[in-house]
């Protein structure tokens, strides 16, 4: 009543095997796609997406360990964004007040451009704050400009 027969057991280990075996190939397939797609989502170069799908191919969980510590730090979306948070800043550091005599950059309070003495802004009248010469009013007080 202890012992399993023979071919009772011999079942049950080839059930195992076989479940085993389709595990282990079911994780390698995934392995691989996962890879494939996520080399595609870094690097346009074909090339570098063979070479790193062959690599989890041919040496599975080792292949994956070695694709993960060479493959791109970004994808191309977190590149291409990184790309215009760039520009976008740069764009905004450039869009400085120039002066209109000599292109220099100049500060939105200045009244005058230090290096040519081009008149920038007016004072106003009653609180003093910097306008713009064609305003007629002041934006912060309402005094109208003469």
């Amino acid at each position: 009543m202890g012992l399993i027969p023979l071919t009772s057991a011999s079942t049950w280990l080839y059930a195992a095997t076989v479940f085993l075996g389709t595990f282990i190939a079911a994780l390698w397939l995934s392995l691989v796609i996962w890879t494939a797609r996520d080399i595609r989502a870094r690097t346009p170069d074909r090339r570098a997406q063979i070479l790193a799908v062959l690599v989890v191919v041919l040496l599975n969980l080792p292949g994956l360990l070695i694709y993960l510590l060479l493959r791109p730090a970004l994808t191309l979306d977190e590149a291409y964004q990184a790309t215009l948070e760039e520009e976008a800043l740069l764009a905004g550091l450039t869009e400085r007040a120039r002066c209109p005599g000599c292109s220099r950059a100049v500060s939105p309070d200045w009244q005058v451009c230090p290096a040519c003495s081009t008149r920038l802004r007016k004072p106003c009248s009653k609180c003093g704050k910097p306008l713009d010469l064609t305003w007629k009013v002041c934006p912060y007080c309402t005094t109208p400009q003469t």
